[in-house]
């Protein structure tokens, strides 16, 4: 029977090992939002009388996963973290095998809804490594899972495409089962339990993230420059297919899929920059970052017409979001230990609403200003980071004392 993580500090081999675990879950987890995205073709061909209702498939899927996030994730605070994975495992399992059996769209739509809340497994996972590391190492193992989140949103439309071409779309759905199903086997000879941190009823575990927002000034601070950043972020990746479509280049869809193996860059670099936030404090990390930000967007205004140039960019770009997550969320985490899982949930939404501001605005730009008008508007939107952040200031950590 494995025992309780806070029972007794791993070693740093054990340690090691269980953040490699949890960079695969929250990996494995997230990619299942992603994997409908390049198969939606697939999807046209097989439900031809509701072709025109395809795109709801993967809008509802991230209405799914923002539900779940609020509804799901701050039960970490409440109950083991552990059981809470295995058991949306099983429920993700579940709405799989009904998406891969989906007769119509109706049932792929209900189904896509189902995977996008279960999918949240990715947000029991981080808080849970910031609560298995010493604080000395608690930017490197956030960054180390967040290495693995990353790996997973930006690989899964690669996978899924090239699974979805030779074996067909439903194929994608029952290859992710067996995949979680192998690790589920793993979790529960390999993970240990966590130790709940408060006995709040649901409602009132809900009620309280209002009350974490309203008396943490440095969750708010980091929710903001968060979702300013990931706005900018969803800004690039939203219409780069667009610039890659028209002159000069005349690339198909799969092309702006290969980017994401090029984006993988911000992964690697996902624990270097946890490393750098135990060492020099996240928020000399934060401005950094920052700096990137606004660097690649200048990149992207100039490189309209140039691989190279959009490469580059790419890179700065998800080395910069990246580097500036892991210490936001390494430093939200520190302060109300005893509410990791309610910080990250308010976090994370307010990240995720960011990101669909910025996919907005990029559907506003695109057609009338072009290329140059997204690189303007990524600069603003680092311009509004950089401004949350340089208001904020260093915050008192609170002690971890009492469950609630």
């Amino acid at each position: 029977m494995s025992t309780p993580a806070s029972d007794h500090t791993p070693s740093d081999r054990t340690l090691r090992g269980l953040l490699l675990l949890l960079a695969t879950i929250a990996g494995v987890s997230v990619a299942n939002i992603y994997y409908n995205q390049p198969l939606l073709d697939g999807f046209r061909q097989s439900f031809p009388l509701s072709a025109s209702w395809i795109g709801v498939v993967p809008s509802i899927t991230q209405l799914g996963y923002a539900a779940g996030m609020l509804l799901l994730a701050p039960l970490g605070d409440r109950f083991d973290r552990r059981r809470l994975i295995l058991m949306q495992i099983a429920g993700l399992c579940v709405a799989l095998l009904f998406a891969a059996a989906a007769p119509n769209l109706a049932v792929l739509a209900v189904a896509s809804l189902a995977i996008g809340i279960l999918a949240t497994i990715a947000q029991q996972a981080v808080p849970f490594a910031a609560e298995l590391a010493p604080p000395s190492q608690r930017g490197h193992a956030v960054g180390t899972v967040m290495s693995g989140l990353l790996l997973g949103i930006l690989l899964a439309r690669t996978a899924a495409g090239l699974v979805g071409q030779y074996l067909g779309w439903r194929a994608v759905f029952v290859a992710s089962i067996l995949g979680s199903l192998v690790l589920a086997a793993v979790i529960i000879s390999k993970l240990p339990r966590s130790k709940p941190t408060s006995t709040l009823a649901y409602g009132k575990l809900l009620g309280s993230m209002w009350h974490l927002a309203v008396e943490l000034r440095g969750l708010r601070e980091a929710s903001l420059t968060g979702a300013a950043l990931f706005a900018g972020f969803s800004l690039f990746w939203s219409t780069l297919a667009l610039l890659l479509a028209g002159a000069p280049f005349h690339y198909g869809p799969q092309a702006a899929g290969l980017f994401g193996i090029v984006g993988a860059a911000g992964a690697m670099a996902a624990p270097l920059a946890g490393k750098f936030a135990d060492r020099r404090g996240p928020r000399a990390i934060v401005s950094l970052s920052i700096a990137l930000v606004a660097l690649s967007f200048i990149v992207f205004a100039v490189s309209g017409s140039s691989l190279v140039g959009l490469v580059i960019g790419v890179i700065v770009l998800d080395v910069g979001v990246q580097a500036a997550q892991i210490s936001n969320q390494s430093r939200i985490y520190a302060l109300k230990p005893e509410a990791r899982s309610r910080v990250n949930t308010v976090y994370m939404v307010c990240y995720f609403i960011g990101g669909a501001v910025g996919s907005g605005v990029g559907a506003f730009v695109w057609p009338l200003f072009g290329w140059v008008g997204v690189g303007i508007a990524g600069l603003v939107f680092a311009a509004l980071a950089g401004l949350n952040h340089l208001r904020g200031r260093p915050e008192p950590i609170a002690a971890a004392g009492g469950a609630d």
